[in-house]
């Protein structure tokens, strides 16, 4: 038993979810009527819901109460750098999702959602959702109370005994852990969810799949061509695309295939020292990048959230589109490390216009069916981003002390 269990593991989760895809396909189209297989999905959802509140409730207070401080120009260049880019990425994803809207087909979908009349509306709730008590929070996965009272327990924690930091960073690993225990079992999962899909909506639902993955790939396509070079330019006034694509040629390759933007530290470091950059910036900016410069992710989670809306009939205005931009942003900062991190943060974004846990959770389970490609690019933006924008936050301290910029 042992050895077969080992033997699946040692299968990688992109090929187990693709078995599991194309078994669900052929299920769904063989024999749609026989009960029980659907429950497979069911199961998956439900454990993901399950652990989701947990998990971003340790998380988040982990990160705040172990988080160092840093010092220099050049670090504070790159975090203005990372913070900016994130935000600008769901802002992009946000309004692109408004002027092209996604609507998923959905087991319960057609449930009642009190739609927010307007920004007053989602301001109350964000309010009252974020004081809310924290232990109902957690049980109803309130995410708004979750997310706020980690921050305030992250912070409160800065100041505990470093034994005391140690447990609640072991806390935090051993809950990653557990979720990474669940995302291994995403191929039975998605053979049930698909298969349910399919059963009902006929092949058609693969149309709807495209679209979604077409406007994630290109929300973080313009991320790179666009807006990333606008930025580089800010630091060395000269052509940025020579460097954009050094950087995408040594770094956003390796982590498309690989799906780790921690994985990628070491190259990207690497390209830091042959280019010459200072290691005490880089040492610190590249593992911070793969914590905080999270532009793929932000995207992931406001264009996915923005597809629950639409799919739910909830309208979107302009000042409640700008606080999920940020709340994505901040979010998405929180999602290193984590097997399907941006995924699973999708609930708590959609928290923020009353979408019921039932309906994220699908949205949750189409992000892993598109994540063979999803993820890879959303890792490669992320990872070459962190090179892109450490090189060129100390280019740019070249730059003012008139050294010359060679690349």
């Amino acid at each position: 038993m042992n050895n077969l269990f080992q033997k699946w593991m040692d299968i990688s989760l992109v090929k187990r979810i693709l078995g599991g895809l194309i078994i669900g396909v052929a299920l769904g189209l063989l024999c749609p009527k026989v009960t029980g297989i659907a429950i497979l999905g069911d199961i998956f959802v439900g454990a993901l819901k399950s652990v989701a509140p947990i998990l971003v409730f340790f998380l988040v207070i982990s990160s705040l109460c172990n988080a160092g401080q840093t010092h220099g120009g050049v670090i504070k260049t790159v975090i203005i750098l990372y913070m900016f880019s994130t935000l600008l990425a769901a802002i992009i994803a946000v309004f692109t999702s408004m002027f092209i809207p996604i609507t998923l087909t959905l087991a319960e979908a057609g449930t009642d959602t009190a739609a927010p009349s307007g920004i007053a509306e989602v301001l109350q709730s964000l309010v009252l959702n974020v004081v809310s008590n924290p232990i109902n929070s957690l049980a109803q996965a309130n995410y708004l109370g979750i997310l706020s009272w980690a921050v305030l327990l992250g912070i409160a924690f800065r100041g505990a005994a470093e034994h005391t930091k140690k447990v609640l960073k072991d806390i935090s690993a051993a809950v990653s852990t557990l979720v990474t225990w669940i995302i291994n079992l995403a191929p039975f999962g998605i053979l049930g969810l698909v298969f349910n899909t399919v059963s009902t909506s006929g092949l058609e639902i693969f149309t709807e799949y495209g679209k979604l993955l077409a406007l994630l790939v290109g929300c973080m396509l313009f991320i790179t061509f666009v807006t990333n070079p606008i930025m580089v330019y800010w630091c060395i006034r000269k052509n940025p695309y020579p460097l954009i694509f050094k950087c995408l040629k040594r770094s956003a390759i390796t982590a498309f295939f690989t799906r780790s933007s921690a994985a990628n530290i070491p190259i990207n470091m690497e390209v830091c020292e042959e280019i010459g950059l200072n290691k005490d910036n880089y040492s610190v900016t590249i593992p911070l990048g793969a914590t905080i410069n999270m532009d793929g992710a932000a995207i992931t989670i406001t264009v996915m959230t923005m597809a629950a809306a639409h799919t739910v009939g909830v309208s979107v205005d302009i000042p409640t589109a700008i606080i999920l931009s940020v709340l994505a942003a901040l979010s998405a900062c929180g999602a290193s490390g984590v097997a399907g991190g941006s995924l699973l943060l999708i609930p708590m974004a959609c928290s923020l216009f009353g979408i019921p846990d039932d309906i994220s959770m699908q949205v949750v389970g189409v992000g892993f069916i598109i994540g063979v490609v999803q993820d890879s690019v959303e890792t490669a933006l992320n990872s070459s981003s962190d090179l892109l924008l450490s090189i060129s936050a100390e280019f740019r301290q070249w730059r003012l002390e008139g050294r010359e910029i060679r690349y």
